[in-house]
């Protein structure tokens, strides 16, 4: 329960790379994660190279319409899409993002959601990604998760509100 009890999102990330094994745990976990039938339609992209991790977050930004780095210079990014094809798409995806994060934490490593990829991969730009890794379908991009080691304090969690479980 410390997992979920401590896990917060991370803005400022140390240039370090975080080792391959570690980034395979947390795309591992992803791959578990519950999903609609068990379809198993969301696919994770890892992106370690720093160019396209430049591109991205360059390509977020326009998107966003700010000129600020929306990654927070995290090191390595993970893609998440989901097959639209799959009426529970979006919520498969979620998931995976969910479970990403928390082995993320669990193994010491900060970690973002961040939004706007389905902007990206319904673009010329993000297809054309799709397209050099030889993904061929309906994807949509759910989310990035931003991965590095944090780079300064943690910040403190948000107090749980209270009064938002029900019982019948």
């Amino acid at each position: 329960m410390d997992v979920y009890k401590e896990r917060v999102s991370i803005r400022k990330y140390k240039k370090d790379m975080v080792p391959e094994e570690l980034l395979e745990q947390v795309a591992e976990a992803g791959l578990y994660a519950a999903s609609g039938k068990g379809k198993q339609s969301p696919i994770i992209i890892t992106v370690t190279d720093q160019e396209m991790v430049r591109k991205l977050s360059a390509e977020n930004a326009r998107i966003l319409g700010t000129e600020n780095d929306p990654f927070y210079g995290a090191p390595a990014v993970f893609i998440v899409l989901a097959n639209r094809e799959v009426p529970t798409y979006v919520y498969d995806g979620s998931l995976v993002i969910g479970n990403m994060m928390n082995k993320a934490w669990e193994l010491g490593l900060g970690t973002c959601w961040i939004h706007r990829a389905r902007e990206e991969f319904d673009s010329p730009f993000g297809k054309e990604i799709l397209k050099d890794l030889g993904i061929e379908g309906d994807y949509e991009g759910i989310g990035h998760v931003i991965i590095g080691y944090a780079d300064g304090d943690i910040p403190e969690k948000k107090p749980l509100k209270e009064g938002r479980t029900y019982r019948i």
